[in-house]
């Protein structure tokens, strides 16, 4: 409901042994502030102008052009609100010259990263700066397993990861008690070369390839801890007329929202 959209996050204590006495009073118990975070919406706009010829012409295998093109640019524009959102950028707050942008997921986890090359480093974890990347290294198995005790440890729950194909190249090449993903079965002549699940000590995760995520960023995340948070819905509207032509307008505002980072992880700095 506003161009900085805040949430808060908390954390459970401790666990100890909870012992007492019978018939012992209750003394209160000090608990720990919540913190309170926050992202910048982001303007997502596309403009679409078409000549009002094309609205009189029978055109070959499709129908309208303004409502081919404006398919179109709504598909596009998805694909530009999933980059920044996976995106290494931290949130700015914009003003009458800069536009307002989100902190994308790069600028977000810092708690559960490993593979971290030479000189690079975490970002702060709330959005306000972004992580600097190192020397990038092979992405491997053993980093990948690091990165998941460490988010179990931590509280959370990871069950998708996100990377690129190059990335999940690798991750095909994981070893395990059913190490037999490049099989040909007899009675269909298809062969199988993939990983739907990844089964560990610390949770069972489906690994997604994304096209618009860097190649050097592999995030395991949870997904109930993330979340779009829309000001606007993306919607098409009708700009005014000036010429002999059609214009409309695509327009979507949003933002990035991380429930709990610890939740998450990222195996950084991949080759």
């Amino acid at each position: 409901s506003n161009t900085l959209h805040e949430w808060q996050t908390d954390n459970l204590r401790n666990s100890a042994v909870n012992a007492h006495i019978e018939g012992d009073d209750t003394a209160a118990e000090a608990r720990t502030a919540t913190t309170r975070l926050g992202n910048y919406t982001q303007i997502f706009k596309n403009a679409v102008v078409t000549p009002d010829t094309s609205s009189a012409l029978d055109a070959a295998a499709r129908g309208k052009e303004m409502s081919y093109q404006l398919v179109k640019v709504a598909a596009e524009q998805k694909l530009d609100i999933e980059k920044a959102l996976m995106a290494n950028q931290a949130k700015v707050a914009g003003n009458s010259t800069t536009a307002r942008k989100m902190a994308g997921l790069g600028a977000w986890v810092t708690t559960n990263v490993n593979n971290v090359g030479t000189g690079g480093a975490n970002p702060t974890g709330d959005g306000s700066d972004a992580r600097t990347d190192g020397t990038a290294t092979a992405f491997s198995q053993t980093d990948f397993d690091t990165t998941m005790q460490e988010i179990w440890t931590e509280g959370g729950k990871p069950d998708t990861v996100i990377l690129s194909a190059a990335q999940m190249a690798i991750a095909l090449g994981f070893t395990g008690n059913n190490n037999q993903r490049s099989t040909i079965g007899a009675s269909d002549g298809k062969v199988a070369n993939l990983l739907n699940i990844y089964m560990t000590p610390w949770g069972s995760v489906e690994f997604v390839p994304a096209r618009e995520n860097r190649n050097s960023d592999v995030f395991i995340i949870e997904k109930d801890k993330l979340a779009f948070a829309e000001l606007r819905k993306m919607k098409n509207v009708a700009l005014a007329k000036t010429g002999d032509n059609e214009k409309r307008q695509v327009v979507c505002e949003g933002t990035l929202v991380v429930r709990n980072e610890k939740a998450l992880g990222l195996v950084a700095d991949c080759s």
